[in-house]
């Protein structure tokens, strides 16, 4: 019954901010089909992700014993890096040249969609290896994180569809995930030699990260709306 109860929890988190985000994009929803591949191939790029953070961590011995350099290192370019990347990957092939990407807001909502396919499937092992307090803790902070991050990311990849200089949209949008992305788990990485009052911090930034990403959502509407594209 607890590990029924740990996958709900692993699992719904995930499917409810999938609902809220595609929400988000009411007056121009977005194809379920669509929504559903983005999804599936979320949770499938946990493989290859794998093996790309297996790849860096494999430089990790170049970076001598600090603690804190180990941290950064493996928040920063074995997670952070690696995820996003993957996720942007992700939009970009699959959804990017789609005819339905029609909006700035689009990119928000393909991007938030891979995301969460991913954080599900992540969150589902770490269940299956945890407990239901770390299945409690992760519907919380872990899931929306992901939203988040590649969410504000999202926003630059709309605008990348429908500005000149797609190349600046695109690394910054993937610079500011891996920043929010990696700052999370530096904090969280820092805990065990902090204590847990450190780790505390990853709840002002998801609030900080959940009102930019708010702040994206009305600048992407407005933008569609004044271009006719809604």
């Amino acid at each position: 019954m607890v590990l029924v109860i740990s996958l709900g929890m692993a699992i719904a988190p995930a499917i409810f901010l999938v609902y809220y985000y595609n929400k988000q994009d009411k007056r121009k929803p977005e194809p379920t089909g669509l929504i559903v591949k983005l999804f599936i191939i979320g949770l499938l790029i946990t493989i290859p992700v794998a093996f790309l953070e297996a790849l860096i961590s494999s430089f990790k011995s170049y970076l001598g014993s600090s603690y804190i350099v180990h941290a950064f290192f493996r928040a920063f370019f074995v997670a952070a890096l690696s995820e996003e990347l993957f996720k942007f990957i992700i939009v970009k092939k699959f959804a990017y040249n789609h005819i339905q990407f029609d909006e700035i807001m689009d990119g928000i909502i393909y991007t938030v969609i891979a995301s969460l396919g991913f954080a599900c499937l992540e969150n589902i092992l770490y269940v299956l290896n945890g407990t239901l307090s770390i299945a409690l803790v992760r519907a919380f902070t872990a899931i929306p994180l992901h939203a988040l991050a590649s969410g504000v990311m999202g926003f630059y990849i709309g605008l990348a569809k429908f500005h000149n200089h797609e190349n600046y949209y695109f690394l910054k949008g993937l610079f500011i995930a891996i920043m929010i992305h990696g700052i999370y788990d530096f904090l969280l990485f820092l805990s065990p030699l902090y204590g847990a009052v450190i780790g505390m911090g990853i709840f002002p930034l998801l609030i900080v990260s959940f009102l930019a990403l708010q702040t994206k959502i009305k600048s992407a509407i407005q933008m569609d709306t004044d271009a006719g594209r809604i």
